[in-house]
C-alpha cells in the first residue's frame, strides 16, 4: 500500500479554474478548511474577519441563483467587500466585451473575481486580462469546481456502512463507488466531479442515454453504461444531474416522461439498494431526475450539499486570498 502524501497548508495554484490541475492534497486541504468554516456557520455569530479589506466581484454573465447566493453569503461571512455584477442591463448588452468589462472593473481596485459564463474557457481567458485572483463559478459545459468540491465535502461527511470511521472524513475515497446519472455531455458538474473523485481514489460510473454521453468518454477512466440498474448495483452514492434543456440544441430523448421511466431514481430503487445515498447539484426537476419521495427521503443529502456549499466557498476564497488570519477567529 503506498505511503500517504503529507498534508499541505497552502494551495499550489493562484486561481481556481477547474479541478483538472488540482492535486489530491490540495483538495483535502480545501476539505479541512471547509470543515473549520462549517463550525463557524454553526455559531450564533456567523462571521469572521478573514477577508476584511478584500474586495470580491461576482461577475455573472449567466443566470444563477444558488451559486451566486452561496458565493455572496460566503464572501460576507468572511467580511469581504462584495460587488455583484449582472450582464443584464449592463454595458455587455451594449456590446462591451468580457475583457473590457473585467479590466474596467479591476481599475476600481478589486482583489478577487468570481465568474460564471456560458462560454467554456472564459475563466481561463480572464486570468490573461486581469491581475486579480479568479474563481470559476461555472464556464459553459467545461467545469464547475466549487460545485464538485462541495459534493466531495458532502461525501466526506457520509456515514456509510462499508467504510471504517474517518476514512471518508480524511478524504480517502478508495473503494467508494459513485454513479453520475443524466446529461453528462452538457454537464460541467460531472466533469469537475470526475476529476476530483478519481484523485481521491473513488470509482466513477457514468450513466445516461447514449445521446447524452460524450464520445470516447471511457478515456477519462470511468465506467460507462446506459442502464440505470447497472449503474446503481454496487453503488454507494448516486448523483443525479439536472436535464439541461437550455444547453441542448435538439431533442436527445423522446420525452421527460420516458426519461424518468428509464433514468429517474424512484422509491423502488431505494428499497432495492438500502445503503444507497442520493445527491443532486440542483435545482431538481421533480418527477424527472428524481421522484419527489426520493428528494424528500432521509437517504437524500441534497440540503447538506447546499449548506456545505457556503463553507467550501469560504474555504476556497480564504485559501486563494493567501489565508491571512485564522479561519475560526471570531469577528469583532
Amino acid at each position: 500500500m503506498p505511503t500517504a502524501a503529507p498534508e499541505i497548508d497552502a494551495l499550489q495554484h493562484r486561481h481556481l479554474l477547474g479541478l483538472t490541475d488540482y492535486s489530491a492534497e490540495e483538495i483535502r486541504l480545501i476539505l479541512r478548511t471547509a470543515r473549520e468554516f462549517r463550525e463557524v456557520l454553526d455559531r450564533p455569530i456567523k462571521r469572521v474577519p478573514s477577508l476584511r479589506g478584500v474586495t470580491v466581484v461576482n461577475l455573472f454573465f449567466e443566470p444563477s441563483t444558488r451559486t451566486r447566493l452561496s458565493f455572496e453569503l460566503a464572501e460576507k461571512r468572511l467580511s469581504a467587500d462584495v460587488v455583484n455584477f449582472s450582464s443584464a442591463g449592463s454595458s455587455v448588452s451594449k456590446g462591451e466585451t468580457l475583457k473590457d468589462t473585467a479590466r474596467n472593473i479591476e481599475a476600481m481596485k478589486i482583489d478577487m473575481v468570481v465568474i460564471r459564463h456560458a462560454s467554456p474557457g472564459a475563466a481561463h481567458f480572464l486570468t490573461r486580462c486581469i491581475d486579480s485572483v479568479v474563481l470559476n463559478a461555472g464556464d459553459g459545459a467545461h467545469e464547475h469546481p466549487t460545485q464538485a468540491l462541495l459534493d466531495i465535502n458532502t461525501l466526506a461527511d457520509l456515514d456509510l456502512p462499508r467504510f471504517a470511521p474517518e476514512q471518508l472524513h480524511r478524504g480517502d475515497f478508495d473503494g467508494l463507488n459513485v454513479s453520475i446519472i443524466g446529461d453528462i455531455t452538457h454537464s460541467r458538474v460531472a466533469r469537475s466531479n470526475i476529476h476530483g473523485l478519481q484523485k481521491l481514489g473513488a470509482t466513477v460510473t457514468l450513466c445516461g442515454p447514449r445521446t447524452m454521453l460524450p464520445r470516447e468518454v471511457e478515456r477519462l477512466g470511468v465506467r460507462v453504461t446506459d442502464r440505470l440498474d447497472e449503474a446503481l448495483d454496487g453503488c454507494d452514492v448516486a448523483m443525479a444531474l439536472r436535464i439541461q434543456l437550455e444547453r441542448q440544441k435538439g431533442g436527445l430523448f423522446p420525452s421527460l416522461r420516458e426519461y424518468h421511466e428509464r433514468y429517474g431514481i424512484k422509491e423502488t430503487h431505494l428499497n432495492r439498494y438500502p445503503d444507497l445515498r442520493i445527491m443532486h447539484p440542483g435545482p431538481v426537476n421533480r418527477g424527472v431526475e428524481l421522484a419527489s419521495e426520493v428528494v424528500d427521503s432521509d437517504r437524500s443529502v441534497i440540503l447538506s450539499q447546499v449548506t456545505n456549499g457556503v463553507a467550501v466557498r469560504m474555504a476556497c476564497l480564504y485559501l486563494l486570498s493567501g489565508g491571512i488570519g485564522a479561519p475560526g477567529e471570531a469577528s469583532a
